[in-house]
């Protein structure tokens, strides 16, 4: 007999949880197809985008008119659309865009691993290896087009968070820091530009570095503080730095390859040091988060989890490190301070 309560919920709520998938594929096309920027101007029809776009005007209106009743985007008359706040951001370039997160998000290179969750939860493997029979980062250095994809949307998450994450930490207090596997160098640019006194060294792979200096997030007033030094993490972390912060980069691998890439920090960090992990906060219970969006995400794509406090604490402390403290961003991200041991 199912359970008695007084709670309201209704199948429906259930059904509901599913258009998820549809709001996620229509986001992905309008981002993908530029509708916001061809708006920015003012309101234009359906049938005007189409031609622009070279698209089917009826399969276009009818997504328009589902993303118009979410509030991305408003038909302020019939099949004629326009922006709103929401759909702002998916203009490209503006401050807080996510036009990039949205085209990675609703690609074949998520979408194909989504499809394949049961192979994750039968196996414990990640579905990525169903698709694609390689690790995940092996796959985009033989795919230039879905790595520009990946990289453009990592530097787009990187600008949303970056403020938050350099104001909740008095990162200046350790005058220099090292942004191990930093990429474009955005998180590492956004801490300078708040702590005046540091100095920084974004150290990634390579060809990474190369990508890093053509985009010049560290240029400018930030070159004289600013350099780059090859890392290959698995391999060795570089020393020469008081603090090293690693964000969103644990969460990508299973237990036994985070710690060894936590052990190579523990040998580059001096004993008056400190490692900085950025990650998502992972709360116990069913309080809800981003971080269990982003947990599942890890096992279908790339081996890794998002892990609690406890679980970091632990990992930490097998790599020589004790963790000191958690401080809270403004966004659901956490950075976790660990000191040598």
């Amino acid at each position: 007999m199912p359970p008695q309560n007084s709670s309201t919920a209704t199948p429906l709520q259930l059904l509901g949880m599913t258009n998820g998938l549809l709001i996620n594929q229509a986001l992905y096309a309008a981002a993908k197809l530029g509708v916001a920027d061809l708006l920015k101007d003012g309101a234009q029809t359906s049938s005007d985008l189409a031609r622009k776009m070279n698209v089917n005007e009826s399969a276009l209106y009818r997504i328009l008119r589902l993303l118009a009743s979410q509030n991305v985007f408003e038909e302020e008359f019939p099949r004629r659309f326009a922006n709103t706040e929401l759909s702002h951001f998916l203009c490209t370039g503006v401050p807080g865009s996510v036009r990039s997160i949205l085209i990675f998000r609703g690609s074949e290179f998520i979408f194909g691993p989504c499809g394949e969750i049961l192979y994750s939860i039968e196996t414990g493997l990640a579905a990525r290896a169903k698709i694609y029979g390689m690790e995940v980062f092996d796959y985009l250095k033989t795919h230039p087009e879905t790595a520009g994809i990946f990289d453009d949307a990592m530097a787009s998450m990187s600008a949303l968070v970056g403020p938050a994450i350099a104001s909740a930490y008095d990162f200046g207090r350790w005058v220099s820091l090292m942004d191990v596997g930093g990429g474009n160098g955005i998180l590492l640019a956004a801490i300078l530009k708040a702590h005046a006194g540091l100095r920084g060294v974004l150290a990634d792979l390579p060809h990474t570095l190369e990508r890093a200096t053509d985009r010049g997030f560290l240029g400018g007033e930030l070159a004289s503080r600013s350099t780059m030094q090859p890392c290959d993490f698995f391999r060795e972390v570089p020393s020469g730095c008081r603090a090293y912060v690693m964000k969103h980069v644990i969460h990508d691998w299973d237990d036994e390859r985070a710690r060894n890439i936590l052990a190579n920090c523990r040998r580059a960090v001096p004993e008056d040091g400190a490692l900085l992990l950025v990650e998502w906060a992972l709360p116990e219970g069913n309080a809800p988060s981003a971080g269990k969006f982003a947990d599942v995400m890890m096992m279908l794509m790339t081996g890794g989890k998002e892990r609690t406090v406890e679980e970091y604490r632990h990992l930490l402390g097998q790599a020589g490190f004790r963790l000191n403290q958690v401080i809270s961003t403004s966004s659901d991200l956490n950075i976790i301070e660990a000191l040598p041991d």
